[in-house]
């Protein structure tokens, strides 16, 4: 079973700890031998997830945009688990050769192009920009993809 995972960055902590419970719960449907989760390993949902499906025995994918991704968009706070996460992936694809708009579209594409199923980390708010998870859900959703919402009650964005 593939799995891809969208979600909010801007999580609270107790809404991590809630994240986490519910994404470990749902993951459990599923045989770890034959688990593979596929993530952009942002801040936030992508992480969680991706630590998530490790807990669980199963591999992780990542789809990053570009090889200047660490360097250029990932916070210093998120540096750490972001490096633990690519290290213990299965395999690190990027999508192009700098980040831009464009290639995080591209690596959302790529995500949707490579599972089964998409677990969304979604308060159910339409997205404030172009990009965000109501768009992932909405595309993943236009094209016939089964799509799981995971928003724990008591979960809050920052």
């Amino acid at each position: 079973m593939r799995i891809g995972i969208t979600g909010h960055m801007n999580l609270t902590d107790a809404t991590v700890d809630l994240v986490r419970a519910a994404l470990l719960r749902e993951l459990g449907r599923f045989d770890p031998a034959t688990l593979t989760g596929v993530s952009c390993l942002a801040e936030g949902a992508d992480s969680i997830f991706a630590q998530a499906v490790l807990d669980t025995g199963g591999r992780v994918e990542a789809i990053l945009p570009a090889p200047d991704y660490r360097g250029t968009r990932v916070s210093a706070d998120h540096l750490p688990a972001f490096d633990a996460l690519a290290d213990r992936a299965e395999h690190v694809r990027y999508i192009a050769e700098a980040s831009s708009t464009q290639a995080y579209a591209e690596a959302n594409a790529a995500m949707l192009d490579a599972i089964d199923l998409l677990l969304a980390v979604w308060d159910g708010v339409p997205s404030a920009k172009t990009g965000g998870t109501a768009d992932a859900v909405a595309e993943a959703r236009a094209r016939g993809l089964q799509v799981a919402v995971i928003w724990p009650e008591g979960a809050q964005r920052k």
